[in-house]
C-alpha cells in the first residue's frame, strides 16, 4: 500500500533520526527517576518517627545526591533537544545511570529494614517495598535495555 506524499513526516530516509530524537526525549526525561521515589519518601517519614534516623543519614544524602545530579543531567540532555542538536550518548546515559539509581532505592530500603530485626516497621513500608521490589526489574526496559543502552554509549564514544 502507498501513502500520499503528504503523509511523509519529517524529510524522507529520516526515520531513525526522528525515532532516535523522540527515545532521547524518553530517556533523559526529569520524570525519569522518580518510579522509586515515593518509596523512598515514604521510608524517610517513617524514619523520623524513629529514634534512630540519624543512622540512615549517609545512605539519604547519597541518593539526595544521586537524585540532583541525575536532574541536572536531565536539564540538560533536554537543553540539547531544544537546540535541535541529538544527544543520543548523553540521553542513553541519564537512562542507564537513572535506572540504577531506581533500582538501588527498594535493594537499600530493604537492607535498612534487615539491619534492625526487631524494629517495628510500618506496614505501608513493608507494602511499598515489596512492591516497588517486584516492579524495579522493569525498570531497565522502559526506553531500551542496558545492553542496548551501553552500546549506544560505546558507539558515542568511539569504542565500538
Amino acid at each position: 500500500m502507498l501513502l500520499a506524499d503528504d503523509a511523509l513526516i519529517g524529510h524522507e530516509g529520516s526515520g531513525w533520526a526522528q525515532v532516535n530524537a523522540e527515545l532521547a526525549f524518553e530517556r533523559s526525561g526529569p520524570e525519569r527517576v522518580y518510579s522509586s521515589i515515593v518509596l523512598l519518601e515514604h521510608w524517610i517519614t517513617c524514619l523520623r518517627k524513629t529514634p534512630t534516623a540519624s543512622a540512615h543519614a549517609a545512605t539519604i544524602g547519597r541518593f539526595a545526591t544521586h537524585l540532583a545530579t541525575l536532574r541536572n543531567m536531565s536539564i540538560a540532555v533536554t537543553a540539547k533537544l531544544v537546540n535541535g542538536e541529538s544527544p543520543l550518548v548523553e540521553a542513553a546515559l541519564v537512562k542507564d545511570i537513572g535506572t540504577e539509581f531506581e533500582q538501588s532505592i527498594p535493594a537499600v530500603i530493604e537492607a535498612a529494614i534487615a539491619m534492625d530485626p526487631d524494629a517495628l516497621v510500618d506496614a505501608e513500608l513493608y507494602r511499598t517495598v515489596a512492591y516497588v521490589s517486584q516492579m524495579a526489574p522493569t525498570y531497565s526496559l522502559r526506553g531500551g535495555t542496558r545492553e542496548i543502552l551501553r552500546g549506544m554509549i560505546a558507539r558515542g564514544l568511539g569504542l565500538r
